[in-house]
């Protein structure tokens, strides 16, 4: 069985900075994230096993138990990439109404991961196309591995809605696609009504956003057969410093 799909509009490597400023996203294939990335395409897709291995979300308000998660922070100065001691992901409740204004503390993501060389380079890779459009001296990167399933029938890849997430960036990489139906994309003008859907299906594909300007979400995903699940990579961009909770702050 098949379902039809929305095939999203690609952007080519040379004009990824110009329509990034023009239009706040840019959509794109896996051999320009790669060439980003400079890395061969083989070398991430050896990565994707390591979203076999996510603790289940523990945090999810809406009762379910389809999202699995790992998280880690950096910060990317340049061609220096460092990782910072494990911290909790904390968003406010403007930017999340459903699991905003509490610390969540996530499992930090597989060290074998993070040393992998084609890792490093993917998130320098990212920085360095991003500081063509807006040059600062240090990204503040956050990182999320999610797997959402369809342990319970239905499967919520953005539980909290159409949302921003209080950063600069936002680029979502689609990773997999197993046995799943839903899952599409959408993104509106935060200021507008101007909006596109489409569905990313190509393993290492890229929807990059400009998060002032772009509101976002995922449609939710149900089994095609007994079971089935979407991966996809998560990371935000922020010039200003990381998203804490005002309570790290007082401490």
């Amino acid at each position: 069985m098949t379902t039809a799909t929305l095939s999203p509009p690609l952007t080519p490597t040379k004009e990824l900075v110009q329509s990034l400023r023009s239009n706040g996203y840019v959509v794109v294939s896996a051999e320009t994230v790669a060439e980003i990335a400079k890395v061969a395409l083989p070398d991430l897709l050896d990565l994707n096993v390591f979203w076999n291995d996510l603790p289940r979300d523990p945090y999810l308000r809406d009762g379910g138990r389809y999202r699995f998660r790992r998280h880690a922070s950096y910060e990317i100065k340049g061609d220096s990439l460092s990782g910072v001691p494990h911290r909790a992901h904390w968003q406010s409740v403007d930017y999340n109404a459903l699991h905003g204004g509490i610390e969540r503390w996530f499992e930090p993501i597989q060290a074998q991961l993070t040393s992998s060389p084609a890792w490093k380079k993917l998130l320098l890779g990212m920085t360095h196309i991003l500081n063509s459009l807006k040059p600062v001296n240090t990204w503040f990167v956050e990182a999320h591995e999610f797997r959402i399933d369809t342990t319970d029938g239905i499967g919520r890849p953005t539980p909290e809605g159409a949302h921003r997430d209080g950063v600069d960036f936002v680029a979502v990489f689609l990773l997999s696609r197993e046995g799943i139906k839903g899952g599409e994309t959408r993104i509106f003008e935060a200021g507008g009504s101007a909006g596109l859907r489409f569905t990313l299906t190509q393993p290492w594909s890229l929807l990059l956003m400009n998060d002032e300007r772009m509101i976002h979400e995922s449609t939710p995903i149900q089994p095609m057969g007994a079971h089935g699940h979407r991966d996809t990579l998560v990371l935000t961009f922020r010039a200003s410093g990381f998203q804490d909770s005002p309570k790290s702050s007082q401490q």
